[in-house]
């Protein structure tokens, strides 16, 4: 049996939307990027959203925002340690200096109890991220921020639905970045979306997608497909050509949008498929302890399945390799965890963190891994993998 990581699902009415913006001729960010946002807000809960190329953008944007109330190049963010790359990326991206901060080992997220003692008088913005769907703890970590000021940017990448205390991620902070990369649950093959309930915030998004452009409508004439615009010209000025800020080029197509708004219309069903491969998994898995671990499901917390994540135990008579070349040979693919980003990343090494600094991060780092559970898999193949993990712990008992 053949278990892949990811999927990518093209809807039949993406298929024939993709053919009518073909015909068309409009495949630049139009209309139907439009629809995508409104109705991606619309689910998530939020006033705005605005789409722009990839996941590592929406956070790079969203940080962007910042400068205009206030942030001087060079301050500071708050991320975990342990984290797709693309989260530090962003930061340093957007002019900033990212600050790390240790995870916690039954989470995998960013410790809300190291925090503080991580802020500095530079200190701007928290950025929390969601690490396979699972909320980071928000409560704490916006007391945090609204005692020292900081804006809170969620990265929710790959959080697609989840929810904490009965809110949805998404709607927790300033604004959230969200990845819609082709095995996330709403995709648009390559992409990213940022929410907001701030629509100056929206407002200076639209502005740093388009080169910082002081043309920022939501249904301007670059983004709806307008003949007309009362605000073009402004003291015989062109607007669309007048540059409020320094800006970014990053905006997503038509095309896109259209897998988007299909995958929009089907995520229910994604949804649930993910949360029963979530659930078997998770009560199968505690056969497996100590050897394997993953992360506690708290019980006011719901998951957007991205993926399952696997650590093997410090006790265990086996490797992570070992483990992987034994779902390799049974044709289930899988991930390594991702990286302590600032001592296990050489590219961050000239931030001049030392190895040792970040201990749960780092040894998630060296002992994770992570499969998939996608709407295309379902309860045959969570079975297969639980026979294939228990095959391999009795042969390592």
């Amino acid at each position: 049996m053949d278990v892949p990581f990811g999927t990518m699902s093209v809807t039949e009415s993406s298929k024939k939307l993709i053919a009518q913006i073909l015909d068309s001729g409009r495949l630049t960010s139009g209309k139907y990027v439009r629809e995508f946002e409104q109705r991606f807000a619309e689910l998530i809960g939020t006033r705005e959203a605005v789409a722009v190329s990839t996941g590592t953008d929406a956070d790079t944007l969203a940080l962007a925002v910042i400068y205009d109330y206030g942030a001087q190049r060079g301050d500071e963010v708050i991320v975990p340690a342990l984290s797709f790359v693309a989260t530090g990326n962003a930061v340093l991206h957007a002019g900033f200096s990212p600050v790390f901060v240790d995870v916690e080992m039954d989470s995998f997220n960013i410790d809300p109890a190291r925090i503080e003692a991580a802020i500095s008088e530079r200190t701007v913005a928290i950025m929390p991220v969601h690490l396979m769907g699972k909320p980071a703890e928000m409560d704490e970590i916006n007391r945090i921020a609204g005692e020292h000021d900081l804006f809170v940017i969620e990265d929710a990448a790959e959080a697609h639905c989840s929810k904490y205390k009965g809110r949805n991620i998404g709607t927790l902070g300033d604004m959230a970045a969200y990845s819609t990369y082709a095995a996330h649950m709403i995709s648009t093959i390559e992409g990213g979306i940022i929410t907001t309930n701030d629509m100056r915030y929206a407002e200076i998004l639209r502005s740093l997608r388009s080169h910082g452009r002081a043309c920022n409508c939501a249904d301007c004439v670059m983004n709806a497909g307008a003949t007309y615009c009362a605000k073009r010209f402004v003291d015989g000025k062109d607007i669309r050509f007048n540059f409020e800020r320094i800006g970014y080029s990053c905006k997503m197509n038509e095309l896109e949008a259209a897998v988007g708004i299909g995958n929009l219309e089907a995520w229910p069903q994604h949804l649930a498929s993910r949360k029963k491969n979530l659930q078997y998994l998770l009560d199968a898995f505690k056969q497996f302890a100590p050897d394997l671990m993953t992360f506690r499901i708290e019980s006011y917390e719901e998951i957007g399945p991205h993926a399952f994540p696997i650590i093997v135990g410090p006790t265990a008579k086996f490797s992570r390799d070992q483990l992987v070349s034994h779902l390799s040979a049974h044709r289930i693919d899988s991930r390594h965890m991702f990286l302590s980003m600032p001592t296990q990343c050489p590219g961050f090494a000239f931030l001049g963190y030392k190895l040792g600094q970040f201990t749960v991060s780092e040894y998630i780092g060296e002992h994770g891994l992570h499969i998939g559970i996608h709407q295309d898999l379902n309860l045959s193949h969570m079975e297969y993998i639980v026979g294939t993990l228990a095959e391999f712990i009795k042969k390592h008992a």
